[in-house]
């Protein structure tokens, strides 16, 4: 019998959540807002350092930024940091994980244990869900392009065949066709085949403890807040990006809630623990997004040294070179190129043999963009790039906290996000050890 369950709703903003609650919206979280209340958890404050892939290893081990020192998505591999599953498996608990972000599949024998689609590691599932898992990373990557590679379709139908469960076939087949004009709903598809691969596998497991990452509301947020009913700000969409009486951000907030439902029926007698990480406030300026369509020919275009390159979420990816002298050579070059006004077209955090880059550029690039790296020009970095969005939401390093156990008026006000590692074994009767081989600040790979 499932003893636990986490659900980890990235950067959803609560204060948005109750103001559709109080428009008469989402049921089920309106139900457990009034049985138990809501905490708010802390962790970094320097903009910089609010990013979900740092915050959700502190949830996860218990250890702040400067006690864990992972900086960027997908770094988790490099480190052997304990985290929550392995911590609870120690102690004789069975343990399964969905899409946890940045996080490091140590288990010695999971129940099941599927990576987020942005960090390479080891999977502990069956052979569909592998491919399932393959073919989903692959769609996130390649989003901004809209672009399914056929072995990928035939593995999600594969999958949905046999994940999806009956009652959410329509929830599917809405979203499918909504997909067409409205592109958000693409992200919401695989929230809700996360959510029923994460109930069948663990009806058929039972594990002590299980966990479900889920982002759709972040990348919505982050995209189309500025269209929310529940934003009383000034800035506003254009309507060729999303129709002005669309409201993406009450759309997957209903999906949430019915998410929700389902997990609380599907496992009753479960304690339902639910964090948010971060949330975000609404972003002051006309910010774009770009993506590189093809980041490997896109480097040997522009002349850059390297040995393979792979995407990360949105505008990041990591160039791997073949030693540090290589990589300076790479820095320079990528921080050499710019607009036709010297505006920086890259962001480069060099770690050795390796660069995280990330295209910054944050300004609309139109049909014919020039640009120039060093002292070579180039005619239009637009059939380079697809556009991914523009920016509506930032991170606030505050985020959210509903705990099944505590009845309302029981929850704390506010309490460290490091403190979750904690909260789980205390609901579990096990003991927690902070990991004291980590006590000294570790030095990041960045």
């Amino acid at each position: 019998m499932t003893r636990l369950v986490l659900l980890e709703l990235n950067e959803v903003n609560f204060e948005h959540l109750e103001v559709y609650v109080g428009q008469g919206e989402l049921p089920n979280f309106a139900r457990l807002l009034g049985e138990h209340g809501v905490s708010e958890t802390t962790s970094e404050t320097a903009y910089e350092e609010l990013e979900p892939w740092i915050q959700w290893i502190t949830a996860h081990t218990g250890l702040s930024l400067a006690e864990h020192g992972v900086f960027r998505l997908g770094d988790i591999v490099n480190h052997d940091i304990p985290q929550i599953w392995e911590s609870l498996e120690e102690r004789g608990l069975t343990v399964g994980a969905i899409s946890p972000m940045n996080a490091k599949n140590r288990c010695r024998s999971p129940a099941f244990f599927v990576p987020d689609p942005w960090t390479n590691g080891r999977l502990a599932a069956g052979p569909i869900l592998k491919h399932l898992y393959a073919a989903i990373s692959q769609a996130v990557n390649d989003n901004a392009q809209t672009r399914i590679a056929a072995k990928s379709a035939a593995w999600l139908l594969t999958g949905a065949l046999s994940y999806a469960r009956m009652e959410n076939y329509p929830a599917y087949a809405k979203m499918a066709l909504a997909s067409r004009s409205a592109p958000w709903a693409r992200a919401m598809v695989l929230d809700l085949l996360l959510t029923d691969v994460f109930i069948r596998e663990t009806a058929r497991t039972r594990p002590d403890f299980a966990s479900l990452f889920l982002n759709a509301a972040a990348h919505i947020q982050h995209h189309y807040m500025f269209n929310s009913r529940a934003y009383d700000g000034e800035q506003r969409n254009p309507e060729w990006y999303v129709p002005p009486d669309a409201d993406p951000v009450l759309e997957i907030y209903r999906l949430y809630d019915r998410i929700l439902g389902q997990i609380r029926t599907s496992f009753p007698t479960a304690r339902l623990m639910m964090a948010t990480g971060l949330h975000q406030d609404p972003h002051p300026e006309n910010t774009f997004y770009w993506r590189l369509l093809d980041h490997d020919a896109f480097l040997r275009k522009i002349g850059v040294p390297f040995v393979r390159v792979e995407p990360r979420m949105s505008r990041d990816f990591v160039v791997f070179c073949e030693s540090a002298a290589q990589a300076r050579r790479a820095e320079e070059i990528f921080g050499s190129a710019r607009d036709s006004i010297g505006t920086p077209l890259f962001e480069v955090d060099n770690r050795g043999a390796d660069l995280f880059v990330m295209l910054s550029y944050p300004l609309d690039i139109g049909d014919d963009f020039p640009f120039s790296v060093g002292d070579r020009n180039y005619g239009n970095l637009h059939r380079d790039v697809a556009f991914v969005a523009i920016k509506n939401g930032r991170h606030n390093g505050v985020g959210y906290y509903l705990d099944t156990g505590l009845p309302s008026g029981r929850s704390p006000a506010r309490f460290p996000l490091k403190e979750i590692p904690q909260r789980i074994c205390d609901a579990l009767n096990v003991p927690w050890a902070r990991n004291t081989a980590l006590d000294a600040p570790q030095v990041g790979v960045r």
